[in-house]
């Protein structure tokens, strides 16, 4: 054992607190605590500040929607949660302060951060290496912003956490206390594909060529695009998530094999967890890196495909509210959306079904009445299972004739007599 590697285990043992969960009681009532999300979660953590238990904290979190549950009833008398990501909460929970959401993107919330300082911040890593380097893993994240201005860091280490070598790494020595766990990594699985994820991505497909620079988010119809574009070359991914559906890509040859194919964070299954360990054709950032104006900018070819709970005739894109709810946030497609859509090679595509529940409830309408989380001009082509509206060079009369064109059939007649009406006023 080296000398270096001794003064890493030693520190390990010197600081070391037990459990995740006994890191709690080291944290006084009042303080300012941020807490990694996606696949660095620590759920044995997040139960124990969400208790009753716990002393009243504000946390900070970039916990995602159907990732990571943020069980806002269980927080204790006092405590305040924020995020830029809105989660299916009770009423009233933002109204009284108990649940602040800070209603900006990815790059926006990493400007957010860079201006805050925090009592304690949580990093979930892999063991230390011999130099007590520890790897993040699948998730960088805001990481190396969080911990530019923090006193204290309480660090998790989990031998599953896999090292990457393109990943950003941590010094143990840094470590104020130093918990341990074996505890499985927060998963996704897209499940089976669908026929209707499948009729999307097929027409999104259309606008993916060899070379392209990809971003997706994560679902159905995303994991269906890398499937149908496994027979493209050359293709670079630079994304805000990644999952399996990167592994498709790469055994079939896919990736252009001289470019770092980069994003914050993968969130996937613990096999893709698993084949992701010591490669080093894949990058983990932090998002001051993955969603750069300046990095985004200089992407060729970049393919931007986001997802949406509604868009309305004039282009408009809503990700974030159903039915007067707050569901989820932005995210990063606002910072890929508009750096695809202003790229004179770029696209950015909104992806999403023509329909929603049992109702049938059409997701193209008349006009938002809601939130707008893209406005109209970042969105360059709207995709549904009824075909592509490519809206570039459209004045605002062709647009809406596009869209409805795509809407689903027993709701184009209502969405034509609706418009109509909307521009009998221009």
């Amino acid at each position: 054992m080296t000398v270096t590697a001794a003064l890493a285990r030693s520190t390990v043992a010197a600081r070391s607190v037990g459990t995740p969960a006994a890191l709690v009681a080291r944290i006084s009532a009042g303080e300012r605590i941020f807490l990694p999300g996606s696949g660095a979660e620590v759920p044995e953590l997040t139960a124990a500040l969400f208790s009753g238990h716990a002393p009243p904290l504000d946390i900070t979190a970039s916990f995602v929607p159907g990732i990571n549950a943020v069980p806002i009833e269980a927080l204790p008398e006092g405590a305040r949660y924020t995020s830029c990501f809105a989660q299916p909460s009770p009423p009233g929970a933002q109204a009284n302060g108990r649940f602040r959401h800070l209603p900006v993107s990815y790059g926006g919330f990493a400007s957010h951060l860079s201006r805050q300082s925090f009592d304690v911040a949580i990093v979930h890593v892999s063991p230390p290496d011999a130099a007590g380097l520890c790897s993040f893993g699948i998730a960088v994240e805001f990481m190396p912003i969080v911990l530019k201005n923090c006193r204290r860091v309480f660090a998790v280490i989990n031998p599953r956490m896999p090292r990457i070598p393109g990943a950003e790494t941590f010094d143990i020595a840094r470590a104020n206390l130093i918990a341990e766990t074996d505890e499985p990594l927060c998963e996704y699985d897209v499940g089976a594909p669908s026929a209707q994820a499948s009729r999307i991505a097929e027409h999104v497909a259309a606008f993916v060529e060899d070379g392209t620079t990809l971003q997706v988010g994560l679902g159905k119809t995303p994991d269906a695009l890398m499937r149908i574009v496994s027979d493209r070359r050359r293709l670079r991914l630079h994304s805000g998530m990644l999952s399996d559906a990167a592994r498709l890509l790469a055994e079939c040859g896919s990736l252009d094999a001289q470019w770092p194919h980069m994003s914050c964070v993968h969130v996937g299954t613990a096999a893709h967890y698993a084949w992701l360990s010591g490669r080093d054709d894949f990058q983990i950032r932090g998002c001051d890196q993955t969603h750069s104006p300046a990095v985004l900018a200089g992407l060729p070819r970049l393919v931007a495909v986001n997802s949406a709970l509604g868009v309305d005739l004039f282009g408009q894109a809503n990700l974030e509210m159903l039915g007067g709810r707050m569901l989820s946030g932005v995210g990063g497609a606002a910072d890929f959306a508009q750096a695809a859509s202003l790229a004179p090679d770029g696209v950015s595509i909104i992806a999403l079904p023509s329909t929603a529940g049992r109702g049938g409830a059409s997701r193209i309408i008349a006009k938002l009445d809601g939130i707008c989380s893209l406005p109209r001009h970042a969105v360059d082509v709207v995709v549904t299972e009824h075909g592509a509206a490519d809206l570039r060079g459209a004045t605002v009369m062709e647009r809406a004739e596009r869209i409805i064109a795509i809407a689903d059939p027993a709701h184009r007649t209502s969405l034509q007599d609706a418009w109509n009406e909307i521009a009998a006023r221009f």
